[in-house]
């Protein structure tokens, strides 16, 4: 297979990005320290900067929002009393919720922010311009919070539940420790104790990507078989591999978009990842009982 031209077309996408993003700092440079001077615009203009990046792509009935999930506990459907034992639980506040705003209402609207059900929600992407030691558990966690709220069924009553929201974490730039031994494997030892105590886990409640744009990448691979486990790998961006980054973000959020379980539509042919490429890391397994 080819598909040279859309990787060469992504990498170019994600190098204007950063370029992009580079000249926010050359504009407004922090006196004292790498990148700009207020910190939390730095943050919100990464944060503007993925959204946007994102809403060019994905089909027009997605939403590339910010805010919160509201899980109330009421009757679905015409007769679906199946959260009559729960309460009303939401989410913390999250930096990307991909929401199909076509098929689903929303509960409350300031901009791009939100209020919105789970029904609706695609993906939950956690955006940092610069990922730290401290950050890899801490959005793991929540991310693991908001796909708990996302479990929902489909017309085929309590047994068919509907494929749950993609879940990244994304930086500009890598920020853990230089002198770690090997960063995949480190990230990989927080991301699997985040799940240690998990009872019940499912394989949709687990983070599916973790990179950094520029430098390396690490995902879930797909369940084959009899799912026990899920497998991570992890690559180091070679030269000309920027693509790899937003290409995981396009097919993971398009995988759940066109899944069987939400839309009788097969996906359409539209990221494109090198052909043999090797994996530089099989990372290890993290077990679970369930797909979703």
């Amino acid at each position: 297979m080819d598909g040279k031209r859309i990787q060469d077309y992504w990498s170019s996408e994600v190098d204007a990005l950063i370029r992009t993003y580079r000249q926010f700092e050359t504009l407004i440079p922090a006196s004292s320290r790498a990148g700009a001077e207020h910190r939390g615009e730095d943050g919100r203009f990464v944060e503007d900067l993925i959204r946007e990046y994102l809403a060019r792509y994905l089909p027009r009935g997605l939403e590339v929002l910010t805010g919160f999930i509201l899980r109330p506990a009421v009757k679905t459907g015409d007769f679906g009393r199946e959260r009559s034992d729960e309460v009303d639980r939401h989410s913390t506040q999250l930096d990307i919720i991909v929401f199909d705003s076509e098929n689903c209402p929303v509960f409350q609207r300031f901009g791009s922010s939100v209020i919105v059900p789970p029904e609706g929600v695609i993906a939950v992407i956690s955006v940092k311009k610069h990922l730290n030691d401290g950050d890899v558990k801490k959005e793991c966690e929540a991310l693991y919070e908001a796909a708990s709220l996302c479990q929902v069924i489909g017309m085929g009553g309590p047994k068919q539940k509907i494929r749950g929201p993609y879940l990244a974490i994304i930086s500009v730039k890598s920020n853990i420790e230089k002198t770690r031994t090997d960063t995949l494997d480190w990230i990989f030892a927080q991301i699997s104790s985040t799940y240690a105590e998990k009872d019940n886990l499912k394989f949709d409640q687990l983070v599916g990507f973790v990179g950094a744009l520029d430098e390396w990448s690490i995902f879930k691979r797909r369940p084959t078989g009899n799912l026990t486990k899920a497998e991570y790998v992890g690559l180091m961006h070679q030269d000309s591999e920027s693509h790899l980054g937003l290409q995981f973000l396009l097919t993971g959020v398009l995988s759940v978009f066109y899944d069987a379980s939400r839309r009788n539509l097969r996906r359409p042919g539209f990221t494109a990842f090198p052909s043999n490429r090797p994996h530089d890391r099989n990372l290890g397994s993290i077990p679970c009982v369930l797909l979703r």
